[in-house]
């Protein structure tokens, strides 16, 4: 990944792309070629020397029956938006001012290991479930379904864990722009209801000398 300095993110910066509930493109190299899953996971840091991801794939899907060839690699997307150039206050001093796009992501490489166990299985689920359901004012639990039910619906999945090996890291938020367009543009993205963009943005400014 090409990283400029001012965009490298620090160790922080990276956990939480780690850590925050979503769901990232599980792309491996196979003898059938490149096959990409978008998938939903779960960072475990207890896994292997630098944590692992976890999630799952329909047992239909065929990637996860071909072998990978060499490392697998999962991208993580953060929060990203189009910057518009009318933000900047350096448009109104000398107008030599383009659009451009904000984003965090992480590219994160691995060995990719399947689980079939049923046991394995329920975890990541019941984990999976909890993270993504812990904002919600009445959570629904693996529990609230019928024992029977979630049985034959883990038959249906494999489990997934990207043991990490390496990570490569971006966080392009405005950084080398002057303060002024910085204030702009979190302005902006925030008149325009995008807060999290607006809030790494903030996050990522730097602490001017």
């Amino acid at each position: 990944m090409y990283v400029p300095a001012h965009f490298e993110p620090g160790p922080e910066a990276v956990q939480d792309l780690l850590n925050h509930p979503g769901a990232a493109n599980l792309v491996t190299m196979t003898s059938q070629g490149l096959l990409a899953t978008l998938m939903p996971f779960v960072y475990d840091a207890a896994v292997g020397e630098h944590g692992g991801l976890q999630g799952h794939l329909a047992r239909n899907n065929a990637q996860w029956s071909e072998p990978a060839i060499g490392e697998a690699l999962m991208i993580i997307q953060g929060a990203d938006a189009y910057v518009s150039p009318s933000w900047y206050a350096s448009k109104a001093e000398h107008g030599r001012v383009v659009p451009t796009w904000n984003y965090s992501t992480a590219h994160v490489y691995g060995t990719l290991v399947v689980h079939e166990d049923p046991a394995w299985l329920a975890g990541q689920v019941r984990r999976l479930t909890g993270a993504h359901e812990a904002g919600f004012d009445h959570p629904w639990s693996v529990d609230d379904a019928p024992e029977r039910y979630i049985a034959g619906q883990l038959r249906a999945i494999v489990g997934i864990e990207l043991v990490i090996s390496r990570i490569e890291a971006k966080a392009k938020l405005s950084q080398n722009r002057p303060d002024a367009d910085i204030d702009g543009v979190i302005n902006g993205l925030s008149a325009r209801g995008q807060s999290e963009s607006a809030a790494d943005v903030e996050r990522a400014r730097p602490t001017r000398p």
